[in-house]
C-alpha cells in the first residue's frame, strides 16, 4: 500500500499531466470508508480554483473486480441516468503514480458509516422513510436507462437467474467445510426460481448501507460501482434489504433507515416496477451468496492471497447468514 506522502505526490503529478496545468494537492488523508481499496480526501488547487476531490485506489490486483475504467465509465453512466453519484473528474489506469489505477471524484460531503448513518436517522424525524423512497427512485432510474449507454465489458448474462444459481452451486462446492443450510437454500433457490427478467438493466450490484453518502437532506450519493452489471432489477432491491445490512435495526427492512413500503413507494413513483416474489428470491439469493463471499473471503486470509483481519473475520459471520437463511425460508407461522 502506498504512503500518504507518495500518494500526494502521485496524485499532484497525475493531475499536472491529465489537466495540463499547475495543480497543488494539499489536505490529503484517508477516509474512513473502504476495506478492501484505500480512498483518500483532498483538495486540489488548481487554475485559482479549489477543488474538494477523492481518490478511490485499487492498490491490490488480487481484489480488483474489474478494470478501473470500467467502474469509471460507471460513475458517467449513472451520470447520465440522473442516479445520484461522485462527478467522475479523471481516470488513471497507470499503475506507476500510487502504487495501482486510480480514479478521482468530487467529494460528497455526508455519513457513509452505517452507525452513523443510522444514528442521523434516527435524530431526524422522517429523514429514514425519506431516504427509502430516494434509495426506491435513484434504483428506478438507473433500471430505466439505456443498456446501450453502458460499457461494453460489464459482465452481461444472457439468463441473470441461471447463471447466478450456477455460481452459487459452484461456490457451495468449492467451501472449505460444508454448509448444509447454504445447501439448503440453494435447492430452494432452484425450485422457486422466477421467470428470467423480459428486461435486463443495469444492476449496480452492492447498493447497501454502506455504499450511500446521506446527508440531513437524505441520500447524496452512492459509492461502489465495481461490480455493476446487467441483470435483473429486483437484484438490487433485494440486496438493500438483507438483514445484515440493517446494521440490528432489523424493524426497518430497507437498510435499517426505512420501511420497504418506502422502498417500494420510491421505486413505483419513479416508474419502476416492484415484483414482490422476485424481491424475495433475490433477498434470498443475496443472503446465500454474501454468506459464500464472506466464506471465499476468509479462505482468502488463509490461503495468503488477500491476508488482513478483515478478510479473517469474515470467517465468523458465515454463521449468521445461515441464520439468516432459515429465517427467510421457515414456513409461515412458525
Amino acid at each position: 500500500m502506498t504512503t500518504l506522502d507518495a500518494a500526494q505526490k502521485g496524485i499532484e503529478t497525475f493531475l499536472r499531466q491529465k489537466w495540463r496545468t499547475a495543480v497543488t494537492v494539499t489536505a490529503l488523508r484517508p477516509a474512513s470508508a473502504g476495506a478492501r481499496r484505500l480512498n483518500l480526501l483532498f483538495d486540489a488547487q488548481c487554475a485559482g480554483e479549489r477543488l474538494e476531490l477523492a481518490a478511490t485506489i485499487a492498490a491490490n490486483p488480487a481484489l480488483q473486480t474489474m478494470p478501473i475504467g470500467v467502474e469509471a465509465s460507471n460513475l458517467r453512466f449513472a451520470e447520465r441516468a440522473r442516479v445520484p453519484a461522485p462527478k467522475l473528474h479523471a481516470v488513471c489506469e497507470d499503475p506507476r503514480f500510487v502504487g495501482g489505477p486510480f480514479f478521482v471524484t468530487g467529494r460528497v460531503e455526508g455519513d457513509t458509516i452505517p452507525r452513523h448513518v443510522l444514528r442521523r436517522v434516527a435524530q431526524r424525524r422522517g429523514l429514514g422513510e425519506r431516504m427509502a423512497e430516494q434509495c426506491g427512485a435513484a434504483l428506478a432510474r438507473l433500471h430505466a436507462a439505456e443498456t446501450s449507454d453502458a460499457h461494453p465489458q460489464l459482465k452481461k448474462p444472457a439468463a441473470p437467474i441461471a447463471e447466478t444459481l450456477r455460481e452459487t452451486r459452484a461456490q457451495i462446492a468449492s467451501l472449505l467445510q460444508p454448509s448444509p443450510t447454504f445447501t439448503l437454500a440453494q435447492r430452494w433457490l432452484e425450485t422457486a426460481r422466477p421467470p428470467e427478467p423480459q428486461r435486463r438493466v443495469v444492476v449496480h450490484g452492492d447498493f447497501r448501507n454502506g455504499n450511500l453518502i446521506v446527508g440531513d437532506d437524505g441520500l447524496r450519493a452512492i459509492l461502489d460501482w465495481e461490480v455493476t452489471h446487467l441483470g435483473d432489477p429486483m437484484e438490487d432491491c433485494g440486496w438493500l434489504c438483507q438483514r445484515i445490512w440493517r446494521f440490528r435495526n432489523d424493524a426497518l427492512e430497507a437498510g435499517g433507515f426505512g420501511t420497504r413500503d418506502a422502498l417500494q413507494r420510491g421505486y413505483r413513483e419513479a416508474g419502476g416496477v416492484f415484483d414482490g416474489a422476485r424481491f424475495h428470491w433475490w433477498k434470498v439469493m443475496g443472503t446465500l451468496k454474501w454468506g459464500l463471499g464472506l466464506a471465499a473471503q476468509a479462505r482468502a486470509h488463509l490461503d495468503g492471497s488477500a491476508p488482513g483481519i478483515v478478510m479473517a473475520a469474515s470467517g465468523r459471520r458465515v454463521a449468521e447468514q445461515e441464520y439468516d437463511l432459515l429465517m427467510l425460508l421457515k414456513p409461515e407461522g412458525c
